[in-house]
């Protein structure tokens, strides 16, 4: 089944029972087959008559096994479960399974049908949603992987109250990363949300916004080859933090990278874009007081400049970034100095 041309259904689901009963009602029993990690494994799956019942992968939880061995785990799997090309494959996790998962199935005979069913909110607001999948490789972020989109993402709020307040923030910085590109109202909004105190039902509505708005750009540029570019802002300094940060052995959530990423970005935004230094310097203090410094220093510029270097948006040699000129308003390929991108690093230490 060929699905890459074709929006997924996304379902923002009360009754999570119901809405998965009809996403898997066209395929025949023994050939729908289930990806989760080990957190989510104990969490949702292993108890659960809503997805017990079918054969599953567990891949080990943890940004570290998004790589190519755990990508040949499913394939493994779903060749010794006799997986044909009408087989279907449900993927219950975050956004590093889903992205696993979803390359896995996109590449396995060719690809094969699969739903996400996001359980962090990073997955639900961004990784889940918009074709994209992926695996790191040798120590890049999402160096292989495919556009596919799944043939459903099934949202289901109650899912997030077993997230701790990182893994809350962490999707949080893509709802932030939404507003600022696209949606002042949005970002308006997301000042009201205290994540000490989350309330499920506003954050449901406040995920529905930030879907729409990736949905805004994803569905005039599938591919990437224009405006969809706006939605890597904060990811080329965001990927190089989190790409270090695994090198190093100290690993930092995505969102986390994604939300230092934009710090840096809105100096870049300020110093070539003519967005305001006082609003970036607003933004970058609210965003220091939810997710705390970069833990990094000046003796990390050179090494992150490198993982710059060789991020895959670039072209011709030139880091890429996606800057902003103002809240909503935002320039795609935009080419900044060595000078100025170490300049950026450097007031993210400093803020």
């Amino acid at each position: 089944m060929d699905n890459s041309k074709d929006r997924a259904e996304i379902i923002f689901s009360s009754s999570v029972e119901e809405d998965f009963a009809k996403v898997i009602a066209d395929f025949p029993g023994d050939q729908i087959f289930l990806a989760t990690d080990s957190v989510v494994e104990e969490l949702w799956v292993c108890n659960n008559t809503l997805f017990g019942r079918f054969p599953r992968i567990v891949i080990p939880a943890g940004e570290e096994n998004k790589n190519l061995s755990s990508a040949a785990m499913i394939w493994e799997f779903l060749t010794a479960r006799g997986a044909g090309r009408k087989s279907l494959l449900i993927n219950v996790g975050g956004g590093m399974l889903t992205d696993l998962a979803g390359f896995a199935a996109s590449t396995f005979k060719r690809g094969i049908g699969f739903v996400n069913i996001p359980t962090t909110l990073l997955s639900q607001v961004d990784a889940s949603v918009g074709g994209k999948t992926g695996i790191n490789f040798r120590g890049l972020k999402n160096e292989i992987g495919t556009f596919r989109e799944p043939l459903a993402v099934l949202i289901h709020t109650p899912f997030l109250k077993t997230l701790d307040r990182m893994n809350l923030l962490s999707g949080f910085a893509e709802m932030i990363k939404h507003g600022l590109i696209f949606s002042p109202a949005h970002l308006t909004e997301l000042h009201r949300f205290d994540p000490d105190v989350a309330d499920y039902d506003e954050l449901r509505e406040f995920i529905r916004h930030s879907v729409e708005v990736k949905n805004h750009f994803v569905t005039r540029d599938p591919l990437e080859a224009d405006i969809r570019k706006a939605l890597n802002f904060g990811h080329t300094a965001g990927h190089a933090i989190e790409s270090l940060a695994l090198e190093t052995g100290h690993p930092v959530l995505h969102g986390y990278a994604v939300a230092w990423g934009m710090v840096a970005e809105l100096f870049l935004s300020s110093e070539t874009c003519g967005f305001p230094a006082g609003e970036a310097r607003r933004m970058g203090n609210w965003i220091r007081q939810l997710y705390g410094p970069v833990p990094m220093n000046h003796d990390h510029s050179e090494k992150l400049l490198a993982l710059m270097m060789h991020d895959k948006k670039n072209e011709a040699g030139l880091i890429n970034f996606t800057l902003l000129s103002a809240t909503g308003k935002f320039e795609i390929n935009r080419h900044c100095s060595r000078d100025q991108v170490l300049a950026s690093l450097e007031s993210l230490y400093d803020l």
